[in-house]
């Protein structure tokens, strides 16, 4: 009895010593985080509230008309919305057959082929988005290619939401190849073996092994690359010659034209809060549709 007494401080001191350890380990990325990610977001919050000063900037106030404003003139917003969803479906598109031939049809060089998807990411985002301007260009591009064997008078791809959207996918394409190229790697083959023994054709086993194995793979790619295509200004600004008008282009008017950062603000917090819900509602659906998934390949 004796013994138990004495080893319950011991078990208490040795407990109070593992939190306190834990909460040392955790306060240097806690404090990173908070002054990084939470106090910007506050900030901008704050500001939304404001109005725009008489030679613009912040005033302290408290009103709510700049989120009426962005509610109202949403159309940047709607437009967004659309090219990041398209762009999304588009990298998954290409990134799948990818992922799944360098991770299950490759075996000698496909540390090769995963460095040649890495080399892209070694020059600056900015060097590759202006380079399209020559792939894309009319003299020598794409489009003047397929003016000269259409023979129409004048092809036009840069400055259309076609040359944005190729800009969107080729620039997060690797986003959402790694996520894939990963989780089909770990993939058990003898899966796919059984399925085939079972009877299950080719499309019965891609969708019933392939693509659940895929599923955490395909989730974090789409979050990857929707969350930064949301708010892209960088490609719509080169390849759309300022002409598809998305989030981006809408914020950096709103600050540094405009110089209105209250109503600036107030659209940054409305991007973010649907960001959120709809990210959240996706990856509940996603994990809903796999719990509730029949697993029966016949």
């Amino acid at each position: 009895m004796s013994t138990i007494r004495r080893a319950r401080p011991a078990a208490r001191r040795s407990s109070v010593r593992g939190r306190l350890l834990t909460t040392v380990l955790v306060l240097p990325a806690a404090a990173w985080y908070a002054i990084l990610l939470i106090s910007p977001l506050v900030i901008v919050t704050i500001f939304s509230f404001g109005v725009r000063a008489k030679n613009g900037g912040y005033a302290p106030a408290f009103v709510f008309d700049n989120y009426a404003r962005a509610i109202q003139k949403s159309e940047p917003f709607v437009l967004s919305l659309e090219m990041a969803v398209a762009g999304t479906i588009g990298c998954l598109l290409v990134a799948l057959p990818l992922a799944y031939f360098i991770a299950t049809r490759v075996r000698r060089r496909k540390g090769l082929l995963v460095l040649l998807l890495v080399i892209p990411f070694w020059t600056s985002f900015l060097i590759r988005t202006y380079a399209w301007l020559l792939i894309l260009g009319p003299d020598l591009g794409l489009a003047g290619r397929l003016q000269a064997l259409t023979g129409a008078d004048k092809v036009q791809i840069l400055g259309t939401p076609i040359a944005v959207m190729i800009g969107l996918i080729y620039g997060y394409l690797p986003l959402m190849i790694f996520p894939l190229y990963v989780t089909l790697e770990r993939m058990d083959r003898t899966l796919i073996e059984a399925s085939k023994d079972l009877g299950a054709g080719r499309w019965a086993t891609f969708r019933q092994i392939t693509l659940p194995v895929a599923l955490p793979g395909f989730v974090t790619g789409s979050i990857l690359v929707f969350i930064p295509m949301m708010g892209e200004y960088v490609i719509p600004q080169i390849l759309g010659y300022g002409r598809t008008y998305l989030m981006g282009n809408a914020l950096v008017t709103d600050f540094l034209e405009a110089r209105n950062w209250p109503q600036g603000s107030a659209r940054a917090v409305f991007l973010i809060i649907v960001m959120i819900v709809t990210i959240a509602g996706y990856v509940w659906f996603v994990n809903r549709g796999r719990s509730t998934r029949d697993v029966s390949v016949l």
